[in-house]
């Protein structure tokens, strides 16, 4: 009998073996005899041991994740790693749902799409003013029967809307500062406002003046009560609107007050605005070409200023001569100078829109914006007319 190798099998040298080889390991399953030919054809067939197993109950609350049964001690089930996809649902074929298809008559939403049998879908083109203008029409004409009627048949209601229009425009300005950071206080620029305004009606401009410093001081003291946090940046906002406002559109109340011809004067000089505002309009859309102040109102251009002027001197020249006998060539100068003042009085407001980042000072009126965008003009012709007329035409007491 040979030696054992101290580091080797246990197992005898060649020449110790016996003739005999060993038999090899049963394996678990039979090895069929497989000819060399027949190794593609059919399915691979698996052995027993890798036969699907019955398929296991889902995880339960307090199972580990990955979905490992655990005994109670806390160990993964060692059964579980021979069977690692027994615990997958078998993937079947779901057909997905119909989407439905909306009903009859109907479009959804969106642009129609084009196709052969029909056009795309129009979109209206805006006009060159930029503006809706068959509403501005209308609105304009409304505005201007709520200010002649009154003004003709019974004067102390032009008194009223005034005062409502000075009202409005303080909130749209108040409403607009706000964007700055700036809050200046609403209630004492309305009340100082319709105040301003009723003393130039009944006093005369002096009054008129006494009701700027009323607004002012009333307004500085109100403010007082919200604390030393931003005051001088909310008294400049208030100062600004009640100079703006009430102040200019006080002078309106100062023409209409006059005796006898009060209601002409008014009448001239809105007269010479809306030539101005439509003189400019029809010269801008058809021959503007060089702006007159792009950085501040791009769509205004020295060929339209051409146009206002023109419009308002002939149409004032002609107005004047018939309602106040005035010559025609101080008529002509009452036009300019208003048509210049208005023209000055947009691109201002222009210039506080820009700054405050608006476009419109609100959407009260359909095609014009706020009220204070049609304001704009006539605020600041409003003294023009109301000083040239005191020379052209004097008031007599």
């Amino acid at each position: 009998m040979s030696h054992l190798e101290p580091h080797g099998s246990a197992e005898p040298r060649g020449w110790d073996r016996p003739d005999t080889p060993a038999p090899a390991p049963a394996l678990p399953w039979p090895e069929p005899e497989i000819e060399p030919g027949q190794w593609h054809r059919g399915p691979a067939v698996l052995p027993d041991a890798y036969a699907e197993a019955p398929a296991r109950p889902r995880p339960q609350a307090g199972m580990p994740a990955g979905g490992d049964a655990a005994t109670s001690n806390g160990h993964r089930d060692p059964d579980d790693s021979d069977y690692p996809t027994t615990q997958l649902e078998p993937v079947r074929d779901v057909e997905p749902e119909p989407i439905p298809a909306p009903p009859p008559g109907r479009r959804q939403r969106g642009r129609r799409r084009a196709g052969l049998d029909r056009p795309p879908t129009q979109q209206s083109a805006p006009s060159r003013a930029g503006r809706n203008l068959p509403a501005a029409i209308a609105v304009g004409v409304a505005l201007a029967a709520l200010v002649v009627v009154p003004l003709f048949f019974y004067p102390p209601v032009f008194l009223v809307v005034v005062a409502a229009a000075v009202g409005v425009g303080i909130w749209e300005m108040a409403r607009a500062v706000r964007r700055s950071g700036a809050h200046p206080p609403l209630v004492p620029l309305i009340a100082g406002g319709v105040l301003t305004v009723g003393l130039a009606w009944f006093s005369g401009p002096d009054a008129l003046s006494l009701g700027l410093l009323v607004t002012v001081l009333g307004t500085m003291v109100w403010r007082l009560g919200d604390g030393p946090g931003g005051f001088q940046r909310d008294l400049t906002a208030a100062t600004l609107i009640a100079v703006y406002v009430p102040f200019l559109g006080g002078f309106a109340a100062l023409l209409a007050a006059a005796p006898e011809d009060g209601h002409l004067r008014v009448l001239v000089t809105l007269a010479a605005v809306v030539l101005s505002d439509t003189g400019g309009y029809a010269a801008g859309v058809n021959f503007g070409k060089h702006p007159m102040a792009p950085s501040v109102s791009p769509k205004k251009s020295w060929e339209g200023f051409a146009g206002s002027v023109t419009a308002a001197a002939l149409g004032s020249a002609l107005l004047l001569w018939l309602l106040l006998d005035v010559a025609p060539w101080w008529g002509a100068l009452f036009g300019l100078a208003v048509s210049g003042a208005a023209v000055l009085g947009d691109l201002a407001e222009s210039m506080i829109k820009r700054d405050l980042g608006v476009k419109d000072m609100s959407n009260l009126l359909p095609g014009h914006g706020g009220l204070m965008d049609r304001l704009d003009s006539i605020l600041f012709a409003l003294p023009t007319a109301y000083l040239l007329l005191a020379v052209f035409v004097p008031v007599l007491e």
